[in-house]
């Protein structure tokens, strides 16, 4: 059984994937690390080159492999869930975990960030962030198993996780 993160860009996905790594003894696999790998250029010079299409269809591809995967962590995108076969495939072996923090921790994380491009042109970071959180609300609650607030230290969303798993006798 896979452990699966998602939710919004700056919610300590890729951060609580490796401390549940080294606590759980499992790999970490990141959608949007292979993603870059594969296609030898990071994400905004994806997006910047062939459009946020082509990188949901890449990244779609990806989580149809990793889906494949067991006892594995998965770190995904922020936008997952805008496809619904990303979900189908991730349930298939996985439980879904949903970090949540607010959009003002958000924007404090991704401030000045080069890795993670503008989801769409003009406006301010603050706006994006509430803008792209009402619009994905539904298809995050839907999509997870069990919510997480991430808002705080990682070491807290960290010791949550464990303690859901263990509580749920999910290995």
């Amino acid at each position: 059984m896979n452990i699966v993160l998602i939710g919004y860009r700056g919610t300590g996905k890729t951060t609580i994937a490796r401390e549940l790594g080294k606590k759980l003894l499992r790999n970490v696999l990141s959608t949007d690390e292979i993603i870059e790998k594969r296609l030898k250029k990071t994400i905004p010079e994806i997006v910047k080159e062939k459009g946020w299409g082509f990188f949901r269809r890449s990244e779609q591809k990806v989580v149809k492999e990793l889906s494949k995967a067991d006892a594995c962590i998965i770190d995904c995108g922020g936008g997952v869930i805008l496809r619904k076969e990303n979900i189908k495939n991730l349930k298939k072996n996985g439980e879904i975990f949903l970090l949540t923090s607010s959009p003002e921790k958000i924007r404090q994380r991704i401030m000045g960030s080069k890795k993670r491009p503008a989801l769409k042109k003009g406006g301010s970071t603050a706006e994006e962030i509430e803008e792209a959180l009402k619009e994905r609300k539904k298809a995050y609650e839907s999509s997870a198993d069990f919510v997480v607030d991430s808002n705080g230290a990682i070491k807290d969303a960290v010791d949550e996780i464990m303690d859901i798993l263990k509580n749920k006798n999910i290995r």
